[in-house]
């Protein structure tokens, strides 16, 4: 059992009978009146939002959601295919069903998905992922330190703002919460 004391950013809920995640929560004691809970939660079949107000100490069933690594192989049309690693299944995903997820993931990438009653419902990629420059403006000298950005497209459609001084063909780590650059990590190939 899960209760609105224990709701984290990410937290999941059984609530009405389908699978919820906690997006935001906030503790509110009222004068004379019992402390509520506001939230907001995602249904994770649908992709509504709801606004909810529970009272404090309300308890919730915790999803029956089993989790398996899956490996991403190639997308074919709007469908993306994934090789279930235990089973050697391939089960297709729609675009829908796997949303911004799809910025961040390349053939043979091994990724989360969350099933909930045997179906697919999440798709959560790795915290960083490694990703090459494909296309930018050019680097000058003296461009290393001035603290400005430029944006560069990476391997997967993704436009992300990096330093000056990156280039084409260098592979950099980026943080898939926040889709931002965190670090270079190899050169270009041609070096």
């Amino acid at each position: 059992m899960i209760a609105t004391n224990d709701f984290k950013r990410g937290t999941k809920i059984d609530y009405k009978g389908e699978p919820y995640e906690v997006i935001e929560f906030q503790h509110v004691k009222m004068q004379q009146r019992a402390p509520i809970v506001k939230t907001k939660i995602k249904n994770l079949k649908t992709g509504r939002v709801l606004e909810e107000t529970f009272s404090a100490g309300e308890k919730f069933e915790s999803p029956n959601l089993e989790e398996k690594d899956m490996q991403y192989i190639y997308s074919q049309d709007d469908l993306y295919y994934f090789l279930d690693m235990k089973t050697y299944e391939q089960i297709p995903l729609t675009s829908a069903q796997i949303g911004d997820t799809k910025k961040f993931i390349k053939e043979g990438m091994t990724i989360k998905i969350l099933y909930y009653k045997n179906m697919p419902m999440i798709v959560e990629p790795p915290m960083f992922v490694e990703l090459e420059v494909v296309e930018t403006e050019p680097s000058f000298k003296g461009d290393t330190a001035s603290g400005s950005n430029k944006p560069a497209r990476l391997e997967t459609g993704l436009v992300v703002k990096v330093p000056f001084h990156i280039e084409i063909g260098e592979v950099l780590r980026i943080d898939t919460r926040t889709s931002e650059y965190i670090e270079k990590v190899r050169d270009r190939k041609d070096r």
